[in-house]
């Protein structure tokens, strides 16, 4: 075998390893080699080798008759977190920014179409929510991916678009020209909100944390019950806390 076809060997091996791993949603405790041969679409032969090999390196360990993510995962994972020191300077400030709103503060990052969650400070008086840290939510139905799309290059929003604008909630945003004008509207004010677009009863405000460029590299949002919640009473203290954690920014 050449080199080349050596790489593109690994290549396949590593893109089904990462297929295998992806294949885990929120909510899942263990999945058996036949559900993810289902979701990965690869063999279940094939399945059941590499998540062999995954067991052998600690990144999925055995429960039962199935598997589940290993905590090797959860620390390669609070290495990619912390690595730039952000989380830890961004905590004191999210833990005032909970103070002053009792509800749930959250800091996230857009990963193609979708907001990861970095750090979550759950608030006393807020609804319990399906975010987590680590998690996924698309971006187009969280107040903080549409303050991190406003404030990015044209391409970005135009890739959200294209790949689809789901209902999550019962007031998510699926037309594209309404989303669009919304957007606009936040590039202006740097104010992001969501009115049941994720969960029922929920009420979201964000503000983008922007670099040197002004371009957006993460977010830091409020949610509480939206029957409680007056968005224009938090949005300054959600603002000041966005703008002061820009100023962490390397």
């Amino acid at each position: 075998m050449c080199a080349a076809e050596r790489d593109g060997s690994a290549g396949v091996t590593a893109a089904r390893l990462a297929a295998l791993l992806s294949a885990f949603a929120a909510g899942d405790d263990r999945l058996g080699v036949s559900e993810l041969a289902r979701r990965t679409g690869m063999p279940k032969s094939s399945a059941h080798r590499l998540t062999r090999h995954l067991v052998a390196q600690g990144l999925l360990e055995r429960d039962g008759a199935g598997v589940r993510l290993g905590l090797k995962l959860f620390e390669i994972g609070q290495l990619a977190v912390r690595g730039s020191g952000f989380v830890d300077a961004a905590r004191p400030y999210l833990a005032d920014l909970r103070e002053a709103t009792r509800n749930t503060v959250h800091l996230a990052v857009l990963e193609g179409t979708e907001v990861v969650y970095l750090d979550i400070v759950r608030g006393p008086d807020a609804p319990a929510l399906p975010s987590r840290i680590g998690g996924r939510f698309p971006a187009h139905a969280t107040a903080v991916g549409k303050a991190i799309i406003a404030h990015s290059p044209r391409p970005v929003l135009e890739a959200v678009i294209s790949a689809g604008l789901p209902r999550v909630g019962p007031r998510t945003l699926t037309a594209p020209g309404l989303l669009r004008r919304q957007l606009t509207k936040v590039g202006e004010e740097g104010i992001a909100y969501e009115r049941e677009e994720s969960v029922a009863g929920v009420l979201c405000v964000a503000s983008p944390v922007l670099d040197r460029s002004g371009a957006a590299r993460a977010a830091v949002s409020i949610s509480g019950w939206s029957n409680r919640v007056r968005a224009e009473r938090v949005a300054p203290a959600v603002r000041t806390t966005a703008l002061t954690l820009s100023r962490t920014l390397p």
